[in-house]
């Protein structure tokens, strides 16, 4: 899925911007201003064009998740683990652990 300003595709393939779509477990919806991005794992990305995105996770991934958006176990403690397992001391530590070339 690409996302740039209101412009959607996914494949490569546009979506029109208000138009639903869903392919494969894959959904793109239009709520009011934002766009989102629904998959059948339990994950959903909404953005609002700018600068504002939030990711939902379902209750089933609780534990099971990591990387940027964290270990979802509701411990802050661990929510800077990098790749490598260690936990960062700082944000921009781990931010910058989780970027790709």
């Amino acid at each position: 899925v690409v996302a740039e300003g209101r412009n959607m595709s996914v494949n490569g393939i546009a979506v029109p911007q208000g138009r639903p779509y869903l392919h494969k477990g894959l959904g793109v919806t239009w709520p009011g201003d934002w766009v989102a991005v629904a998959s059948s794992l339990g994950v959903r990305v909404a953005w609002d064009g700018h600068l504002a995105v939030t990711v939902t996770a379902e209750p089933e991934l609780r534990g099971g998740t990591w990387g940027l958006c964290g270990t979802y176990t509701n411990d802050p403690a661990d929510d800077f683990v990098r790749p490598d397992g260690d936990i960062a001391a700082f944000a921009a530590a781990f931010g910058n652990a989780w970027k790709v070339p």
